[in-house]
């Protein structure tokens, strides 16, 4: 038996001499713990199905022992992730497995939430690649999985969705060994196990004309195939890959510890990504367990774990060794591509509906976002009321928005505008590749929309009766695009992108055609006024809504901002005329969620966002304010 010991021993070069039998039992148990870890990060399209299937996988390891089991997703936690149905932020999951803890980190599949996936690939030894049965592989899935398999990562595919209507499994299967091969994958990643299923019914199979009973088998492939954590002897080496916030503690590094052994209150070394060198405490050290965290004594190498205690740490620095700190390659975050101006509420109705209205406020909420929004910046303007706000694109900068109103924040938004660098001396802005999936008889419309915003059609695919549409278009130009395609389309098309490059300017390109209709005075809107106006234009607003001098009610029907009165009543008198005094008959009026606010706004408005409201405004309110800004315009 000792001899066994020492030969298991031997195989790390570690000195047995003095150890007996009793000794070298902990280190056994210590390294079949570390080698029973399974690190994986599950990547694939927006809404192919990764949360659910990964809340699958949590009901079968049946991690509930503290936890109340309700119908809804577990993972997507958050009353805007349920919503629209989309995972915002990377979260990492704990689940015990015949004995092998599975660290799973489920993924934002969304391209303005990219900056998420590369960064957790860094901490993954495998794959969980999803590919929807029907759709096959995606923008997002290449883009991702390129990333992926560059690291060297191994992949476990996944064809979700098989139990949908006129869904082709097979085809999906060779779309994703074609995109492996076009992505230069390895001879060993090429052969890659595969399942089948549906992650909505709770099965997973090797072949898809036979279900199984539950999700058990894709456990057991991924204990099988996904390569044990490496540990290496030596002083701690973990790279900072991701971060959690607490109100109470602040700002948390999460990391996968590479080498060696952290312990809590222990000394260690921060290296920042420049080189330079701090010295900090590890308060406190957290494994991930089920759905949360747990206090943790000391962490093994291979493992995932989150430490309390490091100040001023950002993403892509090392903690190593007090002493003799090594740092790591670091890893880049990625930069925003595009503005927004954030402002306080000065509308004549600020205050009346929200809690936290003066520009302190709004610089707190937004300083603490940049606690934990990693692609997220800010800078001062100048005006100690307004701050300009840089993303990754509207939907990133809109979830803050959203989140911010509903916390009771009033603030106002002005139009979203593309970041342009300077290269070389010439002007450059940022490309991003988009894909549209639209009926054959609607391909026509998307690509004149397209092409007519700076976009260059790559291919054209036919799938079924339906078209898959590639370009390669501005950033600038995807803004509004998305309302004015679903219009043209009937609703039928299904619009993805993602950030590509920077490349020169393509120069001028025509915005919204249409003008505003502009309240005339600060009132209630009349039926009456808003019926005797109707062939004026469409109207956001209807009878009864209290209005504001220069809040923007409509769209012109031509070109050119109109300013209207829709607080006029009809005069009374004591004589009626023959079906002229008939119930007023009025269209619906035109409502905008936050982003189709935000993307229809046009450079001299604002949206505001109260808790209660959305509302279009002129940055001007009073009409000769409006018409001296343009003449001084005109002469600048």
């Amino acid at each position: 038996m000792i001899f066994a010991y020492s030969r298991f021993i031997n195989n790390f070069n570690l000195n047995f001499s003095f150890l007996t039998v009793e000794k070298a039992v902990p280190l056994r148990l210590i390294f079949i713990y570390m080698k029973n870890i399974r690190n994986i990060a599950i990547i694939a399209h927006v809404d192919h199905g990764k949360t659910t299937l990964v809340d699958k996988m949590i009901h079968a390891a049946k991690v509930f022992k503290e936890h109340e089991v309700t119908g809804d997703l577990i993972l997507d936690n958050n009353d805007l992730e349920r919503e629209r149905g989309i995972t915002i932020l990377a979260k990492n999951v704990a689940i015990t497995y015949k004995g092998v803890k599975i660290n799973v980190i489920d993924t934002p599949g969304h391209a303005d939430f990219g900056g998420e996936v590369e960064r957790v690939l860094n901490m993954a030894d495998g794959v969980l690649l999803l590919v929807d049965a029907f759709e096959g592989p995606m923008p997002q899935t290449r883009f991702v999985l390129q990333k992926a398999l560059q690291l060297g990562k191994k992949a476990i595919v996944v064809i979700n969705k098989v139990d949908k209507p006129n869904c082709n499994p097979d085809w999906a299967h060779e779309q994703v060994f074609d995109l492996m091969c076009s992505l230069d994958a390895t001879e060993e990643q090429l052969d890659f196990p595969v399942l089948f299923g549906s992650a909505k019914q709770g099965w997973m199979s090797h072949d898809w004309k036979n279900p199984s009973e539950d999700i058990t088998l894709l456990l057991d492939d991924i204990v099988k195939y996904i390569p044990e954590p490496t540990a290496e002897d030596g002083s701690p080496q973990m790279l900072i890959t991701s971060l959690d916030y607490s109100n109470y503690v602040g700002r948390i590094a999460v990391g996968r510890l590479k080498r060696g052994k952290l312990v809590a209150n222990q000394a260690v070394s921060l290296v920042k990504k420049d080189g330079t060198i701090q010295k900090h405490r590890i308060k406190q050290l957290f494994l991930f367990d089920g759905l949360a965290k747990k206090d943790a004594a000391e962490v093994e190498a291979g493992d995932i774990c989150a430490a309390v205690g490091l100040e001023g740490f950002d993403i892509g620095d090392t903690i190593a060794d007090f002493d003799n700190p090594e740092g790591l390659a670091p890893i880049a975050v990625d930069e925003p591509t595009m503005s927004m101006l954030f402002t306080i509420n000065d509308s004549p109705f600020f205050g009346q509906e929200g809690k936290f209205v003066t520009s302190r406020h709004v610089r707190d909420r937004l300083l603490r976002e940049l606690e934990k929004n990693l692609a997220m910046r800010m800078e001062e303007t100048g005006s100690a009321d307004s701050f300009m706000v840089f993303g990754r694109g509207v939907l990133h900068l809109s979830i803050l928005i959203e989140t911010m109103r509903r916390e009771g924040y009033e603030l106002q938004i002005g139009q979203p505008k593309v970041i342009v660098r300077e290269i070389n001396g010439v002007r450059h802005e940022p490309v991003e590749e988009m894909t549209i999936d639209v009926p054959e008889t609607f391909s026509g419309k998307c690509i004149e929309l397209v092409t007519r915003r700076k976009g260059v059609m790559k291919s054209m695919e036919p799938r079924n009766d339906r078209f898959i549409l590639r370009f390669e278009i501005p950033s600038r130009g995807i803004i509004g695009l998305r309302s004015n395609m679903l219009t043209a389309t009937q609703g039928e098309a299904i619009m993805t992108h993602r950030f590509l490059t920077y490349e020169p300017w393509k120069g001028e390109m025509s915005g919204r055609q249409n003008g505003s209709l502009i309240v005339m005075e600060t009132g209630t809107a009349i039926a009456y006024s808003l019926d005797n106006l109707q062939d004026r234009g469409v109207f956001f607003v209807e009878p009864g809504e209290e209005v504001y001098e220069g809040q923007v009610i409509g769209e012109n029907n031509r070109t050119g901002d109109l300013v209207i009165n829709v607080t006029k009543t009809k005069k009374l008198t004591n004589m009626r005329a023959s079906g002229s005094d008939d119930k007023a008959s009025l269209a619906p009026p035109r409502r905008f969620t936050l982003e189709e606010a935000l993307e229809y706004i046009q450079e001299d408005e604002y949206v505001e966002v109260t808790p209660k409201s959305i509302r279009l405004r002129k940055i001007y309110l009073k009409d000769f304010e409006r018409k001296k800004a343009q003449k001084d315009l005109v002469l600048a």
